[in-house]
């Protein structure tokens, strides 16, 4: 099950609120502002999940 990288909640791909391509990956998001709190600093959130 992905994890939503901005807050950590985990989702099921078929009920995200929002999703972001970053990398040639897809990124499940809770909500859109964990989305737009993504999109404004990926990497920041990339290195919390690495």
């Amino acid at each position: 099950m992905p994890t939503d990288p901005v807050c950590k909640m985990e989702i099921n791909a078929g009920d995200a609120e929002a999703t972001a391509e970053f990398r040639d990956k897809t990124f499940y998001f809770c909500s859109e502002a964990c989305k737009e709190a993504f999109e404004n600093n990926p990497e920041r959130f990339i290195k919390k999940t690495a």
